[in-house]
């Protein structure tokens, strides 16, 4: 187990400055006896304006010589995909608590040695796997493992985007942070690794492990051209994927980029043999529509609020305090992983991958 922070202040450091970063540190900011201690990125003048809008005192654009000259007790690693493992991999050996961004890798052998690496260091490790925070979620979590549903048979999971047809975010054809997302060669994975990963554990929490799968990815980029001046816009922006759960329940999960109308949108529904429940995260993340008893044969829904949740965010500092590693773990982290690369697998050899 790791052992509990001694320190009333939890000293903090960022990697990465960027949209989410900015989200990140205003929860952290939040949170009585949390400190940003220092920043790094390797655009100096961005990094400087984050550390100046949070509170942090020092500013680097290199992470080995934060490492090695700010004395802290967590890092969140908030950098594009291909800096995850090699960034979080640094901190661990020096024995840093880390909350590291979704994918935890960009491969499942790398997203393995983090877990073995965060053990290792017996400090806390944490994925953002964002919708964890969903209410809604963690309540459906805990009535189908009571058994409130009965034998889940079948699930239905969507993950919707569509900035690859508006700018509502940002221009996808000018700006490097939505560009870098279309190109493998960038260490992007997609909208699969980018969303398509919330997706695998929006539906796993609540349903248990995926033992099968089989998915079909598309790119569609090239209706707009192939490339847009250092990035190839290769990645793809589509994918649907047929799984089957260890309980036997089969399941179907998409999500697309192009699906104009929806900024960002996540629905769940989850049917057993004496219910179901569906979750849709616009309608808002403290509430579900649930079937059962009566309910049933006349195949009406009641609508259920849920008390709040906590974040990541405030579960990573819990751990932190207490000792007691949260989830989402760097194992959970992993899991999802090796579901993305059986996604690759099954898409290149047309047929279904056990995991």
């Amino acid at each position: 187990m790791p052992n509990p922070s001694k320190s009333k202040i939890i000293r903090l450091a960022f990697v990465g400055t960027g949209g989410m970063a900015n989200y990140q540190a205003q929860q952290f900011k939040a949170i009585k006896g949390v400190k940003i201690v220092a920043v790094c990125d390797v655009d100096a003048k961005r990094a400087t304006e984050f550390a100046s809008q949070h509170g942090a005192d020092k500013v680097y654009t290199d992470f080995d010589l934060m490492l090695r000259e700010v004395e802290f007790d967590a890092l969140t690693n908030v950098t594009p995909d291909p800096f995850h493992a090699p960034l979080t991999l640094k901190a661990l050996a020096a024995k840093k608590h880390v909350l590291c961004e979704k994918p935890l890798a960009t491969n499942y052998a790398d997203a393995k040695k983090m877990v073995a690496a965060a053990k290792k260091a017996k400090v806390i490790n944490m994925v953002n796997f964002s919708y964890r925070k969903s209410a809604a979620l963690q309540k459906a979590h805990e009535l189908i493992q009571a058994g409130r549903l009965g034998n889940i048979v079948h699930v239905e999971g969507s993950y919707l985007q569509s900035w690859l047809a508006c700018d509502i975010w940002g221009s996808a054809r000018t700006s490097a942070a939505w560009l870098w997302r279309q190109s493998t060669q960038h260490g992007s994975a997609g909208v699969l690794g980018d969303v398509g990963v919330h997706l695998f554990d929006f539906a796993s929490f609540p349903v248990g492990k995926i033992t099968k799968l089989q998915a079909r990815l598309k790119t569609f980029n090239a209706i707009k051209g192939k490339r847009i001046g250092e990035y190839p816009l290769d990645a793809n922006d589509s994918a649907i994927i047929t799984v089957e759960f260890a309980n036997g329940a089969l399941g179907t999960l998409h999500t697309t980029r192009w699906a104009s109308g929806q900024q960002n949108s996540v629905k769940l529904r989850i049917y057993g043999d004496k219910g179901a429940i569906s979750i849709d995260l616009d309608a808002g993340e403290d509430k579900f529509q649930i079937s059962e008893g009566a309910d049933v044969i006349k195949a009406q829904w009641k609508e259920v609020q849920c008390k709040e949740t906590p974040s990541n965010i405030q579960r990573f500092i819990t751990s932190i305090r207490t000792g007691k590693n949260d989830q989402p773990d760097f194992a959970t982290g992993a899991y999802t992983q090796r579901l993305i690369d059986a996604c690759f697998e099954s898409d290149a050899k047309g047929g279904a991958v056990k995991i």
